[in-house]
């Protein structure tokens, strides 16, 4: 037992007390003694703080004298003491006494060891432990686990991490995949936590996985196909076609990553673990009402979404679009462009023309919300009636008149002159003139209307008829050889026929052999047949124009074109079918100019007039040439 000497605390007794009872004193100094031997230098103790100086906190620990513990070991980051007078605290038993006679002691080694302990323990069971990121380091993150760890970068996600300076000040879960104490080296892994985390999330998600499922998930990924949906371990693919019964142009237009979303489980493949996912089904199909809503015939609204070459496609509702196909966008104007008609974002009033619920196919008609004006035409205009109107546009088989706006009507060349062949309506007309004429046929079905203007026109025929008679002699010019005859301009433009056996050639021999186109020759009248407006002629026993006489006719029709006379044209005027006439350019080839113009002007949008020139053509085809 040590002396009082040796210990200085056991002066602190009352001698009197020791005198009074020396049995109790003796058990109190083996007691003290016990205590001293059990204090093993390197140990951890519970000790009590006694005080606080400047620069150090008096810890005392049951040893003959009390430790002093550096003031920094328990301030926190902002430099505030974070311990108080009377608390307990776990303490280093560094050295039982320093050369000043107390006890050497260390809070921070103390949590050091604990803290090593625990990372131990953790690794050795596989637990988690919490840390706090500190600094972005080559390779990875430095991570306070109350020891400083490494967090390569790789394990810091399960994908990777772009950013990683962006987890600075984080807390987060960790597991210790390795630590050697000695080397004091600790290495951590969030990847793995994650992991096993996604794995009990997948086993719950995988239970509740079936078809016809409505699941909540979280948009993960947005693709031009797409939207990936984390339904927790899992992911399923919400295609562009199951977004929306409507018009989807891209998935970002209805998701954004990171949104909560509803689904419904289309498909399920457990071996593979592919899921399809579908938006749109949370609702009813809205095609399932169509022909009930929007029968034949009805009037809609809606928002044109898109224009392509041949129409627009309008949205009636969400998930039922019609085709507004350029044919039915107007009645009276050729679309080539809808653009030139209509703009994405347009609200318009169409009618259903056709329905096929099979297709799922609605076509839309713009024009007929509006009247047909051609059908309006054949009530203030029927056939029949005298209309006037200007000269649009000249073709090489007629004339375009303007009758109404957007209204045209064709003057065919054969319905210029009763006998003249017109070869080119610019012999009679131009474009500009305005004219009078006849509307001869409506045809509502093809939007055709057919004018006449020779009811107007001198008639050449009658005034032959009544001038001439059978066995006259007349002069004319070849027009058209035959095999079987010669037709001759005998009269302002009416032909007659001298067949081939009344010429005087040889038995056997061509007429090509024997006249030109152009050549002037001499006929009598055989007949003159008024109710099919034809005049055969004979050249038998018909002495032919000689040199001179030939050389007078040239010289009067050489007159006649130096004048720029023109009897189809002249005759128009004077009859009153040209009521205002363009300015004269003058000429054939101002005309054949002016042709090559109006064929070389196209628009967008353009007359119907002009779309049916070709049909026309072939459908007044001059049956007399």
């Amino acid at each position: 037992m040590p002396s009082t000497e040796q210990n200085p605390r056991l002066l602190a007794l009352d001698e009197d007390d020791a005198a009074a009872n020396p049995e109790e004193y003796r058990k109190l100094l083996e007691l003290y003694d016990d205590s001293m031997r059990n204090l093993t230098e390197g140990e951890i103790v519970m000790g009590r703080v006694i005080g606080v100086t400047s620069n150090s906190v008096i810890v005392d620990v049951g040893y003959k004298s009390e430790g002093l513990i550096p003031i920094e070991e328990f301030t926190d980051r902002d430099g505030r003491l974070s311990v108080e007078v009377g608390e307990e605290v776990d303490v280093l038993l560094e050295k039982t006494e320093d050369l000043e006679g107390h006890v050497l002691l260390s809070r921070t080694k103390a949590q050091r060891m604990r803290k090593w302990t625990e990372v131990e323990r953790a690794y050795k069971d596989g637990k988690v432990i919490k840390g706090r990121v500190i600094e972005r380091i080559k390779g990875g993150l430095t991570v306070d686990v109350g020891l400083r760890a490494f967090l390569p970068g790789s394990l810091v996600d399960i994908k990777p991490v772009k950013n990683l300076e962006s987890l600075r000040g984080q807390e987060m879960d960790f597991k210790v995949i390795s630590l050697d104490r000695r080397r004091n080296n600790i290495v951590l892994s969030r990847k793995a936590v994650l992991e096993k985390e996604l794995e009990k999330k997948k086993a719950e998600t995988l239970k509740r996985l079936e078809e016809g499922a409505r699941l909540k998930g979280v948009a993960k990924n947005i693709t031009d196909y797409g939207v990936f949906i984390d339904l927790g371990g899992i992911d399923g693919l919400l295609h562009i076609t199951d977004i929306s019964w409507g018009r989807v142009n891209h998935p970002s237009e209805h998701f954004s990553v990171g949104d909560e979303v509803e689904v419904v489980v289309l498909k399920f493949d457990p071996e593979t673990e592919r899921v399809s996912l579908g938006y749109k089904q949370k609702s009813e199909d809205p095609w399932t009402l169509v022909d009930k809503k929007y029968p034949i015939g009805s009037r809609v609204k809606g928002r044109v979404v898109s224009l392509v070459d041949y129409g627009a496609f309008v949205e009636i509702e969400e998930g039922v679009e019609g085709l507004i196909h350029v044919s039915e966008m107007s009645w009276t104007k050729k679309v080539v462009n809808p653009a030139k008609i209509l703009e994405v974002g347009d609200e318009v009033e169409a009618i259903v023309s056709e329905l096929d619920m099979d297709q799922r196919r609605i076509s839309l008609s713009l024009r007929q919300t509006e009247r047909n004006p051609w059908e309006e035409l054949t009530d203030t205009h029927p056939e029949g009636s005298v209309i006037e109107g200007k000269v649009r546009n000249l073709t090489e088989f007629g004339a375009f008149v303007e009758i109404t706006d957007g209204i045209d009507g064709l003057i065919h060349v054969s319905d210029m002159s009763w006998t003249k062949r017109v070869k080119h309506p610019s012999e009679v007309l131009k474009k500009g003139d305005v004219v009078k004429a006849r509307i001869t046929n409506i045809d509502v079905e093809n939007q055709r209307v057919s004018l006449s203007i020779k009811e107007f026109m001198p008639n050449e025929w009658q005034d032959f008829a009544n001038s001439h008679h059978v066995g006259d002699v007349l002069d004319g010019r070849v027009v058209n050889v035959t095999d079987f005859g010669l037709f001759i301009d005998i009269y302002n433009g009416l032909e007659g026929l001298a067949h081939v056996s009344e010429i005087d050639v040889a038995a056997g021999s061509k007429l090509e052999d024997h006249f030109q186109v152009g050549d002037w020759v001499r006929a009598r009248i055989l007949r003159i047949e008024e109710d099919e407006k034809k005049v055969g002629l004979s050249m038998r026993g018909v002495s032919q124009p000689d040199e001179e006489e030939i050389a007078e006719l040239n010289a009067a029709a050489a007159a006649r074109k130096a004048s720029d006379y023109r009897p189809g044209r002249e005759a128009a005027k004077e009859s009153g079918v040209v009521k205002a006439a363009a300015e004269e350019e003058g000429g054939e080839e101002s005309g054949r100019r002016r042709k090559a113009k109006s064929d070389d002007e196209s628009e967008e949008v353009s007359d119907t007039g002009d779309d049916v020139d070709a049909e026309a053509g072939s459908e007044h085809s001059p049956e007399e040439e």
